[in-house]
């Protein structure tokens, strides 16, 4: 393709028009300026395009040469992404910050991967010269890290059905030509794919292993399955990036993509110089070793957070196509909706609800829906989970990117201020918060304890209840309330200190197996109708919560390893006792 040359007509911020580019296509990408700034056709007219720029722009002229690459904004793909911080449009920070130190150049180009390093190939069995093959045809193994194995297959846009040449085992670097096709088509360690456009794969399947993140309120109360998508809501203060932290170090994906589009830069400090330093608990081995970072700041140009959702979701599509269980953390959507609301206004568009454009609910579809379990064109079965943090302006859920948000949703962990005051953490409120995803894993949970799900509901009933009489207190105050209903208040105390609370200081603590989430649950149920059955038989509360088992309930979350689940047994035993014990004494 002849290069198109048009010239810069006016300059508005981050959005640039441009003349002369008759023959480019919608997104593709050019260079824009004396300085060659990334930017991206959004849209055109008759050889007039509207360009959105990804570095700052301060100093551009009128007048200056726009040249189109010819191809959409694409991500390069291959070993040597994970453990690589990169910020929207995949450049990676480390090797910038070493070639030009803190700030970032307008117009410096960095490969996104070492194209020096030498990876070792192992090829697949069976893959030889003359062998047929499709785009996911797995060609070999490279190790990438000691955590991640990857896989180098066939790109989804090769043509060619049979390998005329393949060099097999080996070591070579990402741009050396590995095989080729009957049609001339190379075949390398590395690919190109459009970030606007999803990947493609063999089959979308039904949704029906939850993602253990560890987090009691989120595995038991409001699960999030393996290719599902949440949304955690909440105000300045509340959390939510502490609750992305945890899932992120705890959940069983075998790949997490950390997005920080938009969030104050200190945020995404922690990240970088927290997880490098943490132990993955599947592996021993350091987090980063499979895990992939997007850091685009508030601080960082406003339309490289616009592509940075979509560059960590292709991210994670690749290696899902592996056969890979990937988990997304975007932080935050919010921060990447206003992005978008200034480059709608800077293009001089209708605004909608708030400011925000009119296509807004459609951008919040074209990324959540990327999610999802599937058939990859491998053979193998992947998933792409996607949470996405929403800080909605003082908490105000009512605001259009959480509303728009919770139509392309099915989990809503809704984090409650008052929860967060109160040092409560995760503080996921058990009102407002859903999950529609029980029903699909409740199997799932059934093979582990087929207890799961009527305990679950009997608890939320609970802590609903006690919402309720809650009410009344504050009205009349505790003393009106019947025994039968006092303990609905003191079993709910003890659901919110003994199970929901969670310290990410407590070595104990920080994560729970699923095994040991029901029993807690479980015991402190059984507490509560053994209670209910002793009250209904004369015995007053105030016996009952003077057991020094209800202590030992609590404390279980914390006082009994993830190793020795059969302590609990034995506190159950207790409790047996304890109960039979005050029965007695008042049957006497």
């Amino acid at each position: 393709m002849s290069e198109i040359k048009g010239k810069i007509t006016r300059i508005s911020g981050p959005i640039v028009y441009a003349e002369g580019l008759d023959g480019c296509g919608l997104y593709d990408v050019v260079d824009v300026g004396e300085k060659k700034i990334i930017g991206e056709i959004i849209r055109q007219s008759e050889g007039n395009a509207t360009i959105q720029v990804y570095e700052e722009n301060t100093g551009m002229k009128i007048g200056e040469d726009v040249i189109s690459s010819g191809r959409p904004l694409s991500l390069r793909l291959g070993p040597g992404l994970v453990g690589t911080i990169y910020d929207g449009i995949q450049r990676p920070l480390e090797s910038m910050y070493n070639n030009s130190g803190a700030f970032l150049i307008p117009g410096e180009r960095t490969e996104p991967i070492d194209i020096s390093k030498k990876w070792k190939l192992e090829s697949a069995a069976g893959i030889t010269e003359g062998s047929a093959i499709q785009p996911g045809t797995v060609l070999g193994f490279v190790q990438e890290t000691a955590s991640i194995k990857h896989k180098i297959m066939v790109p989804p846009a090769i043509r060619g059905k049979t390998l005329t040449s393949f060099k097999g085992n080996g070591e070579y670097t990402v741009d050396e030509v590995i095989g080729t096709t009957e049609l001339g088509e190379e075949l390398k360690l590395s690919h190109y794919w459009p970030l606007r456009t999803p990947r493609p794969f063999t089959k979308k399947l039904e949704v029906s292993q939850p993602l253990i993140t560890g987090q009691r309120v989120i595995d038991v109360f409001f699960p999030l399955s393996k290719g599902g998508t949440a949304a955690i809501p909440g105000g300045f203060g509340t959390g939510k990036t502490m609750t992305q932290h945890a899932i992120a170090k705890w959940c069983d994906a075998d790949l997490i993509v950390y997005i920080g589009c938009g969030e104050r830069g200190n945020e995404m400090t922690d990240v970088l110089t927290e997880f490098p330093t943490l132990i993955d608990p599947r592996t021993g081995r350091s987090l980063m070793e499979r895990t992939i970072l997007i850091a685009n700041t508030s601080n960082m140009p406003v339309a490289a957070r616009e592509v940075s959702l979509y560059s960590g979701i292709t991210l994670a599509e690749y290696y899902r196509d592996m056969g890979m269980h990937v988990a997304i953390m975007a932080d935050s959507t919010s921060r990447w909706a206003e992005a978008l609301r200034e480059l709608s206004g800077r293009m001089e568009e209708m605004p909608a609800e708030e400011g925000f454009p009119a296509y807004l609910p459609t951008r919040l579809a074209e990324f959540y829906e990327r999610a999802g379990r599937v058939n990859a064109l491998c053979g193998e079965e992947g998933s792409v989970s996607v949470i996405g943090a929403v800080s909605p302006p003082g908490g105000d859920f009512s605001e259009p990117v959480t509303q728009h948000t919770k139509r392309f949703i099915r989990c809503f962990w809704a984090l409650d201020r008052a929860l967060a005051n109160a040092r409560h953490y995760p503080a996921i409120g058990w009102i407002e918060s859903y999950s529609e995803y029980a029903d699909e894993i409740r199997e799932w949970w059934d093979k582990l304890d087929s207890r799961w799900a009527s305990v679950r509901l009997s608890a939320l009933d609970l802590l609903k209840e006690e919402q309720r009489l809650e009410q009344i207190v504050r009205l009349i105050g505790p003393d009106a309330l019947p025994d039968e209903k006092k303990i609905i208040l003191t079993v709910a105390d003890m659901i919110k200190n003994g199970f929901l609370q969670q310290s990410a200081f407590d070595a104990v603590d920080v994560y729970s197996v699923p095994e040991k989430q029901i029993l807690i649950l479980l015991l402190i149920m059984q507490f509560y109708e053994k209670g209910l059955a002793l009250i209904k038989s004369g015995v007053p509360l105030v016996k009952i919560a003077s057991l020094s088992v209800k202590d030992e309930i609590v404390r279980i979350k914390s006082s009994v390893p993830n190793d020795k689940l059969e302590l609990i047994h034995e506190i159950e035993k207790r409790l047996e006792d304890q109960i039979s014990e005050v029965a007695r004494l008042y049957r006497r």
